[in-house]
């Protein structure tokens, strides 16, 4: 590539619409260019290392014997509806129609179509194990994209699945996959973690996530070190439980003008916090329930929606609190809550005398205990929290954030009972196929490996990952000798199958050094007044100091450190 004629640009400030670093760095690098919220155009340096991601992932999925495939973006909407996941997915999803008026949708995940594609070929159980995988554009109506291209609305996706007889099969499809994205990620040099996660709307036997540690991650990581205990926030497990041994004492009606919150009944009652019990009614699915949990702890809104095996979970809107309570909002309570179930934290099923509200506008009852009202669940449904015990039982609990890059499935026969893809096994019986599914966001990983990589000029690519290896750089457009050997060393080096940017423009020294640092290349040759004397400057991008090289070893030295970084 030479920049005085081919496509390049990059910008001097940092880009107003960004809010994160890698989406202001590949903005300002010229690697992409946003063209709606959450849409982005990837330019030719973008698209190189996109290209080098996938060129990783493409690998190894060949190498466990996975085959490429393409699957259409544009998909009748009846095909989401067949398998369940049409109102799940809900106004996320896309829509338009054909001029015949029939409903189409951009996809958003391609479960079904690959389940059609395997009924196409999948008659016997000596028919599988079967794995195809593709890279293909999603679509998802995000409220808030942001981040670049962390959280958008159009992005690429490799996504795989596997086709099994059983359980036991899919068990080993599933391991070489996952072993798939250990070597991927550990390729694309990531610093990550491999977590458990929620099925969502996936649905299945089992969600794993690869998690590149950020702290704009999105996702909060529950670790526990001491037995490599590592979960989403979501559904990692609270074992702890309140110890309270105190005499049960009789509750007892408070007034508690104004005081809403926690903090403020606990400081009108001079309470501590660990003595109250908060009531939140929720909406799941069309159903309304009473969560109970300690005063400084939050509802895990997926585990409610996994004890409900609802679809939607959501905080009830004030004027059905106020129905179902009879009171604001803040005053909610247990006692007298006939009509809608009450579900307990586990955490607190121990806990005595405690203060909730009274279902009654400015009330509080002080001295509650589990007898004074009936539980319909005791369960866990609180997040937990750092230094809560680890539930693998050695040590406490530690946070990190994540950005989930790429996600594993066992999704059983979920999908195939739906689009009716079965086989007959040796005793000529028809079964349900046995499914898994597999998605590695290729935009997402690079923008967190630029989140990972940067620095304070740039993007620090890792050298596997970086649009070019080498970076010529001129110093005198106008001396001829120099320009001249520049274009050879180029050609040469071309040559040779190394990748190499020509920057020839009429710019000053300084601008293009910090040009090539924000892009990120690795090496970086100045033709200078050395030439003169048989030599060229020869620096790395992570180094501070450079060395001169004679111009009679800068190809070896090249071709040195090229394959090095391979």
């Amino acid at each position: 590539m030479k920049l005085s004629r081919d496509y390049f640009y990059t910008l001097r400030e940092d880009v107003k619409d960004e809010d994160s670093n890698s989406g202001n760095l590949l903005v300002r690098g010229g690697f992409v260019k946003k063209s709606s919220s959450g849409v982005y155009m990837f330019l030719p340096m973008g698209l190189r290392v996109k290209n080098k991601i996938e060129k990783i992932i493409r690998e190894e999925m060949e190498r466990i014997h996975s085959v490429e495939v393409s699957m259409p973006a544009l998909i009748p909407e009846d095909v989401y509806v067949a398998s369940g996941r049409r109102d799940i997915i809900g106004t996320s999803m896309f829509t338009l129609k054909d001029r015949y008026d029939k409903p189409f949708v951009l996809g958003p995940t391609h479960e079904e179509l690959f389940a059609q594609a395997a009924k196409a070929m999948v008659r016997s159980y000596k028919d599988m194990p079967v794995s195809l995988f593709q890279f293909q554009t999603k679509f998802r109506d995000e409220a808030r994209p942001r981040f670049g291209l962390i959280r958008v609305r159009e992005f690429v996706m490799k996504d795989a699945y596997t086709f099994d007889k059983d359980l036991a099969s899919l068990d080993q499809s599933y391991q070489d996959m996952f072993d798939a994205y250990v070597r991927i990620f550990d390729r694309l040099k990531l610093n990550y973690r491999i977590v458990r996660a929620d099925t969502g709307i996936m649905g299945g036997l089992l969600s794993e996530e690869f998690q590149a540690i950020s702290p704009i991650g999105e996702d909060i990581l529950v670790l526990g070190e001491e037995t490599g205990y590592a979960s989403n926030l979501e559904v990692a497990a609270h074992i702890g439980k309140v110890v309270s041994n105190e005499d049960y004492k009789k509750y007892e009606k408070v007034h508690t003008p104004n005081a809403k919150t926690i903090e403020e009944v606990a400081a009108f009652l001079n309470q501590d916090i660990q003595t109250f019990v908060k009531t939140l009614i929720y909406r799941v699915d069309d159903k309304y329930v009473a969560a109970l949990v300690l005063g400084d702890r939050d509802v895990n809104e997926t585990k409610l929606r996994k004890l409900y095996e609802a679809n939607e979970v959501e905080l009830a809107d004030s004027a059905h609190v106020e129905e179902i309570t009879g009171a604001v909002v803040g005053f909610a309570g247990p006692l007298g809550l006939n009509d809608i179930d009450i579900v307990v934290d586990q955490h607190i099923e121990n806990l005595r005398n405690f203060t909730v509200g009274a279902n009654e506008t400015d009330y509080h009852f002080i001295n509650v205990n589990h007898h004074d009202f009936k539980a319909t669940h005791i369960t866990d449904i609180s997040n937990v929290k750092q230094g809560d015990p680890n539930p693998e039982g050695k040590g406490v609990l530690t946070f990190s954030k994540g950005i989930e890059v790429g996600n594993t499935f066992k999704l059983g026969t979920k999908y195939s009972q739906a689009m009716g893809l079965d086989y007959l096994d040796n005793e000529n019986k028809l079964q349900d196929v046995y499914m898994g599914s597999y998605g590695i966001g290729v935009g997402r990983t690079m923008a967190a490996i630029v989140e990972q990589y940067a620095d304070e000029h740039g993007i620090n690519w890792p050298v596997n990952l970086a649009p070019f290896k080498v970076a010529i750089v001129i110093i005198n457009m106008k001396n001829e000798d120099h320009v001249n050997y520049a274009n050879q060393l180029y050609d040469t080096l071309t040559s040779k199958g190394v990748e190499v940017i020509l920057d020839d423009r009429d710019a000053r020294a300084g601008v293009k050094f910090n040009d090539m640092e924000l892009i990120g290349v690795p090496y970086r040759i100045t033709i200078g007044r050395g030439l003169d004397q048989g030599e060229v400057e020869f620096k790395h991008r992570s180094e501070a100091t450079s060395e001169n090289i004679s111009t009679d070893a800068i190809v070896e030295k090249v071709l040195s450190v090229s394959s090095k970084s391979e």
